[in-house]
């Protein structure tokens, strides 16, 4: 199994909260759209997706994440005494500066704090808990702010079913901090970068700048339409991906950590959609009662998928003081990461 595993003692996960934006995408606007050849019931049949979230034609990744970071704030934490602030995002206001530096000043951080970004997909919130539970385990902070946002809905063609469909925009901050009680670790990753192809945007990068021909629309053997500037998923290859390699990292962060199935209280899986998660749960043979679904009403949020289900179960009195949680992200890259986090 490829990765290395952590065990970062002594940090947690202290606070969460979320943001939406404010336009809400349903199942019966998207019917219309295509021209019916989806119903609203067959889309939801599929996905267990009934709408999902939209931002605004002016409203980026960027502005999402200040606004989870401002309901953080309202609920509560004191950010002035971070040390670190961590943002994870595959849709960046601009190829430099970083957003991290940005949000820094948009919501009013210490200016003594260090800031970065990661471009990773799905898997990127359990990233962003390694490096914060790294930073904390060298010394390095104390308190680190992990901010996840993404937009995926303006990579997406609006005639592309395979895609639309399933993806909505959201953000959430989580603040983790070094603690005598509770832990984020072990951790287990894995990357392979030969199905880097099934799931991207070709274009908009060094590599292919966007252009008139990259701009060029076509549709596929399923009649769903896009460019090469537009998100492209192969959906079965991914779902592949997925039911090969989870096992495994499953089987292996319980090993690293000395847990059987029974010992979680909640296993928090990437919330891709129910059709991926029915799978999933089969596979690894896991309580349904211990995975919770958080998609219905927002969609695939990317690297906000875990958070949000963490926000909802901690809310629904799931996961309180002493529950252990498995945390599985998966997808973009092909990237996966799996950790535990004892509360």
């Amino acid at each position: 199994m490829p990765g290395m595993g952590v065990k970062a003692v002594g940090a947690r996960i202290n606070a969460i909260a979320t943001y939406l934006p404010q336009t809400v995408l349903a199942n019966d606007a998207l019917a219309e759209a295509f021209e019916q050849s989806w119903s609203a019931d067959r889309i939801f049949e599929k996905t267990g997706i009934a709408e999902r979230r939209i931002a605004a034609p002016d409203e980026t990744a960027l502005d999402l994440g200040v606004g989870a970071v401002r309901r953080l704030i309202e609920s509560g934490s004191d950010l002035q005494s971070i040390d670190f602030l961590i943002f994870c995002s595959q849709a960046a206001d601009y190829i430099l500066p970083p957003s991290a530096c940005i949000l820094q000043d948009r919501a009013g951080l210490p200016r003594s704090i260090g800031a970065l970004d990661i471009n990773v997909g799905c898997a990127g919130y359990v990233y962003g808990l390694a490096l914060a539970s790294g930073l904390i385990a060298s010394g390095a902070a104390r308190t680190v702010l992990l901010v996840t946002a993404d937009t995926y809905s303006k990579f997406i063609h609006p005639r592309d079913r395979s895609v639309r469909t399933l993806f909505g925009d959201g953000a959430a901050a989580s603040l983790i901090e070094a603690s005598d009680r509770g832990a984020i670790g072990p951790f287990v990753f894995g990357t392979d970068g030969r199905g880097a192809d099934r799931l991207i945007v070709e274009s908009g990068g060094a590599r292919l700048p966007r252009s008139a021909s990259t701009a060029a629309e076509h549709a596929d053997d399923f009649g769903n339409v896009r460019a090469r500037d537009n998100l492209f998923m192969d959906g079965g290859a991914v779902m592949s991906f997925t039911l090969r390699e989870i096992p495994q990292m499953w089987a292996e962060l319980k090993r690293r950590a000395g847990l059987e199935d029974g010992d979680f209280d909640q296993v928090l899986l990437h919330q891709a959609n129910r059709f991926m998660l029915d799978a999933l749960v089969k596979k690894l043979k896991l309580d349904p009662g211990k995975v919770p679904y958080f998609f219905e009403k927002i969609g695939n949020t990317v690297a906000s998928s875990i958070p949000f289900a963490l926000e909802d179960a901690v809310a629904r009195g799931l996961i309180s003081p002493g529950s252990c949680v498995g945390m599985l992200g998966f997808g973009v890259g092909l990237s996966w990461a799996g950790c535990v986090a004892r509360f």
